[in-house]
C-alpha cells in the first residue's frame, strides 16, 4: 500500500494504473476507521480493479469548532487496518494542502434546495462544505466509481444530486450501514460515548424500528408518531435534536399517499450527536417490506 499527502504524486500513480487499464474505486473517509469504512472498502474492491482512500478531516464541514477539534483522529490505526485489507492508495491531505488559500478563499460547491432542508436547516454551511470537498477529492482522484455509507442518507442524496449536475463521470455506489450487535449503528463518533452513553445508545435504532412498526401497521398521523418516538428518546435521556419522515427520493415531507419513505433521525446522547435512517417500502394495499440499508446486513456510520 503506497501513502501519498501530496497531489501530483497520487495523481501520477493513479496515471500509471489506468495506463494499465484498470479501473478505479474511491472511499473518501474523515479517518477513525470502522467496519462500517471498511465495508465500503470491500465494495470498492469488488468493483473496481484498484481502490483509492482519503483520510482527511474536512474543517469545511464541521459548524462547531469544539465538534472538529474533538473529532477522533488514528490515522496510524487506520493506515494499519487499510494495509491488512490490501488497499492500494491512501490520500493523507493537511487542510493546507486542500485549501491552499485558506479556507474563506476556497471556492465553494452548493447543492442547492438538498444543502438547507433537513439536517443542513440546523446545520448551515455543513452541506456546503460536504459538497465543496467531495468535488475536489472527486477531481483529484477521478475514479470510476465512489463508494459512500447510507447511514448518511441526506449526504449520500446530496453527492448524487451533486454528480449529476456538474456532470461528474463518476458512479456513486450506496453502501448499506454496518451495525454492532445491539444494532447501533457503526459511527466514528461512538468512541466518545461514555460506558453508560454506550449502553444507552441503541435506543435510537429501537426506536426507528418502532416508527417503522407503527406506519407498516397503517399509522399515517406522522407528527404524532415524531412525538411519541421524542418521548421515547427522552425516557432513555437522549435529546432529539430532529426526527423526520419524509419520501425517500424527494427527501420532502411524507404524505398519506407516499409509498417509498424513510425515517432520518438524530439526536444527543451527552455532548455525543449520533444519526441513524430506515427506509420503508410501502405497497399499495398498506402492507409493507423494509428494505433498510441497516437492516440488508447482519446486524454486528461515510464520509462524516
Amino acid at each position: 500500500m503506497q501513502t501519498f499527502a501530496d497531489i501530483s504524486a497520487l495523481r501520477e500513480q493513479i496515471s500509471k494504473y489506468k495506463q494499465d487499464g484498470k479501473t478505479i474505486g474511491f472511499v473518501p473517509t474523515m479517518g477513525n476507521l470502522h467496519e462500517g469504512h471498511l465495508a465500503l472498502v470491500k465494495k470498492a474492491q469488488e468493483l473496481a480493479d484498484a481502490v483509492v482512500v482519503s483520510i482527511f478531516v474536512n474543517p469545511l464541514q464541521f459548524d462547531r469548532s469544539d465538534d472538529l477539534n474533538n473529532y477522533p483522529r488514528t490515522v496510524d490505526d487506520d493506515l494499519a487496518k487499510l494495509t491488512e485489507r490490501g488497499v492500494d492508495l491512501v490520500f493523507t491531505p493537511t487542510p493546507e494542502i486542500m485549501y491552499p488559500n485558506g479556507m474563506d478563499q476556497q471556492t465553494f460547491v452548493e447543492v442547492p434546495g438538498i444543502s438547507s432542508m433537513l439536517e443542513g436547516a440546523s446545520r448551515p454551511g455543513h452541506f456546503r462544505g460536504v459538497s465543496t470537498v467531495v468535488t475536489k477529492l472527486l477531481n483529484i482522484v477521478k475514479p470510476d466509481l465512489a463508494c459512500f455509507g447510507e447511514k448518511d442518507y441526506q449526504q449520500l442524496a446530496l453527492v448524487r444530486q451533486m454528480v449529476a449536475d456538474l456532470a461528474i463521470d463518476t458512479d456513486i455506489i450506496g453502501v448499506p450501514t454496518v451495525r454492532e450487535l445491539d444494532g447501533l449503528a457503526m459511527s466514528s463518533r461512538n468512541s466518545l460515548l461514555t460506558l453508560d452513553e454506550r449502553q444507552r445508545a441503541p435506543v435510537l435504532a429501537r426506536t426507528m424500528r418502532w416508527m417503522s412498526s407503527a406506519i407498516r401497521g397503517g399509522r399515517n398521523d406522522f407528527e404524532s408518531i415524531i412525538e411519541d418516538a421524542s418521548d421515547q428518546l427522552r425516557a432513555a435521556d437522549l435529546q432529539t435534536d430532529q426526527i423526520h419522515i419524509c419520501d425517500a427520493v424527494t427527501l420532502k415531507p411524507a404524505t398519506e399517499e407516499t409509498k417509498h419513505i424513510v425515517i432520518l433521525m438524530a439526536a444527543f446522547l451527552g455532548h455525543v450527536r449520533l444519526i441513524d435512517n430506515l427506509v420503508i417500502e410501502l405497497s399499495t394495499d398498506k402492507d409493507a417490506t423494509e428494505t433498510s440499508a441497516q437492516e440488508e446486513q447482519p446486524e454486528s456510520d461515510t464520509n462524516s
